[in-house]
């Protein structure tokens, strides 16, 4: 994705970023955390407005900032950082709300071709996991490196 990505702190192990979101509502720092879960090399993307009172991820709060391409673009770059760092992972990610994972399915979309140049996308529909299509509504979404 060759868009403006904003400057981003990262965590040794590479599995929190965060940067700050600058437009028309001000500066909001964001974080993206990678998680792990239960399964192997399966890790929950977490992504949303810092909490500056805990520290911890916001992901209801709706900034408006104008600036979504750039964070979008952003958020990528974690991604890419990640998955360098821990090449078996499988990133799973889903929106806090329906509108949120549209918002994201959009995103998606609109860089499918760049995205499957280096990725492997599925959806989650409500019997399994198929690989991304446009135009269909998904629960989730799951990313993995290409096999080479």
């Amino acid at each position: 994705m060759k868009l403006e990505k904003y400057e981003l702190k990262a965590g040794k192990q590479l599995e929190v970023f965060e940067f700050v979101s600058i437009g028309q509502n001000g500066k909001i720092p964001k974080i993206v955390q990678y998680t792990p879960t239960n399964y192997k090399d399966l890790y929950n993307l977490g992504f949303g407005d810092k909490n500056i009172e805990t520290g911890e991820i916001d992901d209801t709060v709706i900034s408006n900032n104008g600036d979504s391409e750039k964070v979008l673009a952003t958020v990528v770059a974690t991604l890419y950082a990640f998955i360098d760092k821990h090449k078996e992972a499988l990133v799973y990610a889903t929106g806090s709300t329906k509108s949120r994972t549209r918002l994201y399915r959009m995103g998606i979309t609109k860089y499918l071709d760049e995205i499957r140049e280096d990725f492997e996308i599925y959806g989650e529909i409500e019997n399994g996991w198929e690989e991304f299509r446009k135009d269909v509504e998904y629960e989730a979404f799951l990313v993995k490196l290409k096999d080479n």
